[in-house]
């Protein structure tokens, strides 16, 4: 029996604390627990982002868990959509449409190269397309028009396996890049059967033909049976890489209850795993990855909702906001700067006409009263952190008086700093006490500004303006590198536009995926960033999050509390939200926190 030394390359050592970065198969003696310890495999599933657009109807989903593509479908809005989405393992953004929207068809390959073939316009189709990570191109049709076909391979080597045409088919198709290929027939005829592997070694699996358990297994040549699923079952989510390492995920079982039961192949049986938190049917019928990482999103029963899998020695958890503790005094129109565990919250109005300049600090649990601002104002932009903060501009007494009045402070007390030198309010702030950005607001009596001034800790200057002047902006940053998103422009309404400023010039970003006015921001530079909340509530952007990366935005997990006229500070992946209105004023704060993924460092025994 060989030893340990020689199977993993060291000895199991004796250590008083855990190794900082653990290496998988590693093993020591923790002499100060008493405990022989190791990475331990974890395998679970975990929300994650939601898609943009809800669709069902079996459209495509390919690519992996951080380079997902989900295209086409149906849903009661939008029976044929051509619509695109890519993942990026932290949200959903829009990818380019589909030349045919349609339902019911398949696909595979990856998010840089995807395939597509046949599928439902209301009635069957033969329609093929590729996609290259920005746009789909029309292909050479496939031999025998259908739909819920099952489908796996890459773009150049596709396999296109059953279907329905008025009947279930056992036509089987290849694709080599450049045309489709009539091959073997399967054993039996099915459809909204799945499908993973490759063209030379795939599996077809179950399906809405009975029993619904059968899988048959390709080797590029001939089909031979392979070993049933515990629960047979349609419309299901698969993975694969290979034939012999394949995972059937939720679906609907005969006679149309759906399952939360995942189970994967080994190449010679089925075996169960674990379950995904909510059972449908998913947006398509190839979800990407393999029996360690897959996605599964959208679907009947499942509006919007996408899950990730993983199985491995991190415990990875998923993004999320969570409740903290409640502001005392509970307003909207508030400003805010700071970190998750140290904000700062001031000014504001905690009623129509009633304007406030009570301040407090947050420290990661909840808030605790301060000094009040000078100049009692809300509607106001600030920056900084909470011990050098900033606020600037907003409305005053009696309303809609602006004001250019600046004041920072110094963890105890607000003292006058120099005045703006635009008046306005509904403005955006960025950056720190000694190197502030204002931009964007409304000027008397409701003009819309695209001013720009710096603030040095002693005075504001002038910069260059914003291509498009708005108020309500969500954004963040620093001086140097900050972004301006959404807002409102008084006979235009909502906007999706995003500016980035390098120090010197304002240049045109990705536009939000939801135009959106009064939203929050957070972010360190221009290449990350967040916004959060705004109106219009009644159309669900109130609860809606999204990231920025410097080129587009993604969803991440929406609020509990959906909101407009709130207040954010903090970064990408460590924001805070509060205050607020949706129409009630709020003094609800949340705390966001990006995916993180840690060792699971677990205690073995000896016998």
């Amino acid at each position: 029996m060989a030893a340990y030394k020689d199977l993993v390359g060291q000895k199991i050592t004796k250590v008083t604390s855990n190794p900082s970065e653990p290496k998988t198969g590693q093993m020591w003696y923790n002499s100060t627990s008493g405990t022989l310890r190791a990475l331990g495999i974890i395998e679970a599933w975990s929300s994650a982002s939601p898609q943009t657009i809800f669709r069902e109807g079996g459209s495509a989903v390919m690519g992996t868990t951080t380079a997902g593509l989900i295209c086409g479908g149906s849903s009661p809005s939008a029976p044929y959509t051509n619509k695109t989405e890519e993942y990026n393992g932290s949200g959903w953004s829009a990818g380019g449409n589909l030349g045919t929207g349609r339902s019911a068809y398949g696909g595979a390959g990856t998010q840089t190269a995807g395939l597509t073939a046949g599928g439902y316009t209301g009635s069957n189709v033969t329609v093929s397309e590729s996609y290259n990570g920005t746009s789909w191109s029309e292909g050479p049709d496939i031999n025998t028009a259908r739909r819920a076909s099952g489908t796996c391979g890459t773009q150049t080597a596709g396999l296109l396996v059953g279907g329905y045409t008025t009947t279930a088919v056992t036509t089987v198709e290849e694709y080599n890049g450049s045309s489709w290929t009539t091959v073997n027939s399967a054993p039996q005829g099915n459809y909204s059967a799945g499908m993973a592997g490759i063209q030379t070694s795939a599996i077809q699996i179950a399906g809405a033909t009975n029993p619904g358990q059968a899988c048959f297994e390709y080797d590029g040549t001939n089909w031979t049976t392979g070993g049933s699923l515990t629960t047979g079952r349609s419309q299901g989510g698969y993975a694969g890489t290979t034939q012999d390492s394949a995972m059937a995920i939720s679906g609907e079982t005969p006679p149309g209850p759906k399952t939360v039961n995942c189970e994967q192949y080994n190449g010679t049986s089925w075996s169960e795993t674990v379950n995904v938190s909510t059972a449908g049917n998913p947006s398509g019928n190839s979800p990407g990855g393999s029996t360690l990482t897959a996605f599964f999103s959208s679907g009947q029963s499942r509006p919007l909702a996408t899950e990730e899998y993983n199985k491995s020695t991190n415990t990875v958890t998923a993004a999320a906001w969570a409740s903290g503790g409640n502001l005392n005094t509970a307003r909207n129109n508030l400003a805010g700067c700071g970190t998750q565990t140290a904000g700062l919250a001031f000014g504001g109005e905690t009623a129509p006409g009633t304007i406030v300049g009570d301040t407090e600090e947050y420290n990661g649990s909840s808030w605790s009263e301060q000094n009040n601002l000078n100049t009692t104002r809300n509607k106001l932009a600030g920056c900084g952190i909470q011990t050098a903060g900033l606020a600037f501009g907003g409305e005053v007494p009696p309303a809609p008086g602006k004001t250019t009045d600046s004041e920072e402070y110094n963890g105890t007390s607000w003292t006058e700093g120099n005045n703006l030198n635009t008046i306005r309010d509904q403005m955006t702030g960025a950056g720190l006490q000694t190197a502030g950005l204002a931009f964007g607001g409304q000027t008397p009596p409701n003009g819309m500004s695209n001013a720009t001034e710096e603030y040095d800790g002693t005075s504001w200057t002038s910069g260059n303006n914003m291509g498009t002047g708005r108020r309500l902006m969500g954004g963040g940053g620093i001086q140097t590198s900050a972004f301006g998103s959404g807002g409102y422009i008084d006979g235009s309404g909502d906007q999706n536009i995003t500016e980035e400023y390098d120090g010197t010039n304002w240049t045109s970003g990705g536009a939000l995926i939801n135009s959106r006015h009064a939203a929050a921001g957070a972010g360190a530079t221009n290449t990350a960033g967040l916004i959060f909340g705004g109106n219009p509530i009644p159309s669900g952007v109130g609860s809606k999050a999204e990231g920025y990366d410097g080129t587009s935005f993604s969803t991440r997990p929406n609020l509990a509390t959906a909101r407009a006229r709130l207040a954010g500070c903090g970064t990408q992946t460590l924001a805070l939200a509060f205050g607020g209105a949706s129409p009630t004023i709020r003094n609800q704060t949340e705390e966001f926190t990006g995916e993180t993924s840690a060792a699971n460092i677990a205690d073995f025994t000896t016998s």
